[in-house]
């Protein structure tokens, strides 16, 4: 089955753009390259809006399934439901826009061209905006990443289905308050190890079709007019043949901010030039000036305008009503009780049981006849959805899935606990408001569930409204406001405690680790959050989600945040034991590993084969996230580093062979002149549910199989 559509088909409009573009004066031809482009009449081209979001389903444009957010679909580890999400996330966005088309709506937000996914690398955990990416590893973030391009995209050799667009490119994350004028400093190890890999795989795999550039400068020179970033790596290395963004109004930072240019003349003309096709904002009508001054080709211009005018042939929407094999997907399609289903699926596997003493969890709920729900996060729609969100049908927060789930059967008793962040709820009232409630819910409830965490008003995007903590990134690791006092009020009282957090990044919930004896991470779930999470609580389903970012202790460890450098960072270089390590995550059931091998103790030039059997030796049904990492036994190289990856799902006493192909690349890695190399030397491999390291090893009571095998010299640069 072909990826996208065929190069013979992609050769066919190329060359149709171009004919279409030489009809076009000067004029025109700028005015295709903003976001906003208007209809050249004469030509058959109708009026296109390129700006439309789907990071976790179709936003901003009415009703739309919510998805959880993309570092909570990171966190199913699984590769064919991310692509499953994509799929049924650009089914409704064909529908709502076929619809739309039918009445002549043209407006932001109703295009086929959508600006994800994320794939920067979550590197730190106060960045705001890291819950819309796939988290902090590069190969995870490559495989999600990818996979959502071919759902998105779709399979046909004629027509995509709706464009994908990577972004931010390139080494983006935070400060967010610093973004427009911030130059990220990066060295070539750091840039091709950590940063780029993700986006070059949906480049070569995915065969996404657009690039965003990002607001910041990268090494000195802004990432939308970047030489060595779009023009030397993106398309010169990486054959990238698609068209490229920027990110909205960043073209005019080069000379208000970033302050490379001297005004915006100069700016659009360092864009051009450098092979940004398409403005998100409008500062490129400058480029009629530009062009008319010698500052930009003529003939670059009609190659970015080729470029955009491409992409929306493969789109089908050039020619004509009917024509495109999607046009057949209607209205009827979006908001569907399939879609319900696969949501609250979505919000199952993206659940990651923390911690789980006494086997606490899964709950009977024939065993309590009352339940505590206490938090602010419990009833909070806001925490159901993070940022780049849709509307949805129907929201079941966290207390409402629980009673949905319970019915009459067991008294509820609930309280919002505190303020998400403030002192006090009531603006007339004193401090610790709700105190009392809390004392008097977990006194009359055999059990108390707390939910607690973050919304997207307190990580996120600078300038996005109602964010108002630290302009969108978190100022530290700690739970906001009054949260950990009422928790430990709830502690104290001696009934058994839940925690649910809902949040899109780490939180050191130190407390909650030593005092609270279940604990589930829920993210940001989605619409149907609540009742997949009380699935989860009551034992419907069995958690199985791996964590895609480590959950520090605190922010003293790391570096500072303006630090780009990699030492220190995420699981790959850190030094210090992780509260909860990158790739954890327990199951209501348990898995064995046997029967593992390497077809070879010495690197082949095909690589080496790892096999293992995986049995579930539990009660539950489950799924299992197999992980490989792979660690050069030699000084200055990172700790071992997730290379391949399966998710398996096993009943009670079923097994499954899970054979893994490492390739050469898989243990190569880059020198400080950003050669990718493999070094004569020994090698660990390891096999298992969980990182080969000791604190994955103390939460979850297993050894992680590993083995050495020997590279020896001749093997070289890649």
């Amino acid at each position: 089955m072909e990826l996208v559509v065929n190069q013979d088909k992609i050769r066919l409009y190329r060359q149709r753009a171009k004919e279409l573009v030489e009809k076009m004066n000067l004029e025109e031809k700028v005015f295709q390259t903003l976001h906003s482009a208007p209809a050249l009449k004469h030509l058959g081209i109708e009026a296109y809006n390129w700006w439309n979001e789907a990071l976790h389903g179709v936003a901003r444009s009415g009703v739309a399934t919510v998805f959880p957010q993309a570092i909570g679909l990171a966190a199913t580890f699984d590769e064919d439901f991310i692509e499953e999400i994509a799929d049924a996330i650009s089914t409704e966005g064909r529908a709502k826009f076929n619809m739309q088309q039918k009445y002549k709506d043209y407006d932001i937000y109703k295009g086929l061209t959508f600006w994800a996914p994320n794939v920067n690398i979550f590197r730190d955990p106060r960045w705001g905006r890291g819950h819309e990416t796939f988290g902090e590893d590069p190969f995870l973030s490559a495989r999600l990443g990818v996979r959502f391009i071919k759902g998105i995209q779709g399979h046909h050799t004629d027509y995509l289905k709706a464009a994908a667009c990577a972004k931010h490119f390139a080494v983006h994350s935070g400060p967010e308050d610093m973004r427009h004028s911030f130059n990220a400093k990066v060295t070539q190890q750091d840039l091709f190890e950590t940063y780029l890999p993700a986006f070059k795989a949906c480049v070569q795999e995915g065969k996404v079709e657009a690039i965003m550039g990002a607001y910041n400068r990268t090494n000195d020179e802004p990432c939308c007019g970047s030489k060595i970033l779009i023009k030397d790596i993106l398309r010169d290395q990486w054959g990238f043949e698609g068209h490229v963004v920027s990110d909205c109004w960043a073209i005019k930072d080069f000379h208000e901010y970033h302050k490379v240019t001297a005004n915006a003349v100069e700016s659009v003309a360092l864009a051009m030039n450098n092979g940004c096709d398409l403005n998100c904002g409008n500062l490129f009508i400058y480029l009629i000036e530009a062009v008319q001054k010698g500052m930009v080709s003529e003939s670059r211009l009609d190659e970015a305008v080729t470029n955009l005018l491409t992409t929306r042939i493969k789109l089908g929407l050039l020619d004509g009503k009917d024509a495109s094999c999607y046009e057949g997907i209607t209205y009827k399609q979006v908001d569907t009780k399939e879609m319900k289903t696969l949501n609250r699926r979505a919000a199952e596997k993206s659940a990651v049981l923390l911690k789980n003493a006494g086997n606490l969890l899964p709950l009977d709920k024939n065993k309590y006849k009352t339940i505590g729900i206490i938090g602010p996060n419990a009833n909070n729609r806001k925490a159901l959805v993070g940022n780049y969100e849709g509307t949805a049908s129907r929201y079941v927060t966290i207390a409402e899935g629980i009673q949905d789930y319970v019915k009459e059967d067991v008294r509820i008793f609930f309280s919002e606990g505190c303020h998400l962040f403030k002192e006090k709820i009531s603006s007339l009232g004193r401090g610790l408001d709700r105190i009392s409630e809390v004392k008097g819910v977990c006194e009359e409830s055999d059990l108390v569930i707390m939910c607690l965490g973050l919304d997207a008003g307190l990580e996120g995007e600078d300038g996005d409204q109602g964010n108002q903590y630290a302009s969108g990134d978190k100022p530290d690791l700690n739970l906001p406001g009054l949260q950990e006092l009422v928790l430990k009020t709830v502690v104290e009282s001696g009934k058994p405690c839940i925690l649910v957090l809902l949040s899109g990044s780490a939180l050191a919930i130190n407390y909650a680790q030593e005092h609270v004896p279940a604990i589930v991470q829920a993210w940001y779930p989605g619409a149907q959050g609540g009742h997949g999470i009380a699935n989860i609580l009551f034992g419907e389903v069995s958690p199985e989600g791996k964590l895609p970012i480590t959950f520090y202790k605190s922010t003293e460890e790391l570096p500072d945040f303006t630090d780009y450098n990699m030492k220190g960072r995420t699981y790959r270089y850190m030094q210090k034991e992780a509260l909860y390590p990158f790739g954890y995550g327990l199951s209501y059931t348990d898995f064995k590993f046997t029967d593992i091998s390497v077809s070879s103790k010495e690197l082949t030039s095909s690589g080496i084969q790892l096999k293992g059997m995986v049995t579930n030796i539990g009660d539950y049904p489950g799924s299992e996230a197999v992980q490989v990492y792979i660690k050069a036994l030699r000084e200055h190289t990172p700790n071992g580093q997730l290379k391949a990856l399966k998710k398996v799902y096993l009943q009670p006493g079923e097994s499954q062979l899970v054979v893994f192909q490492l390739k050469l690349e898989d243990f190569a890695l880059y020198n400080e002149e950003a050669q990718l190399i493999i070094e004569e030397g020994t090698y660990e491999i390891s096999f298992g549910g969980s990182q080969p390291e000791k604190r994955s090893e103390a939460l979850t009571g297993k050894k992680v199989w590993t083995t050495k095998i020997i590279a020896r010299e001749g093997y070289y640069e890649f």
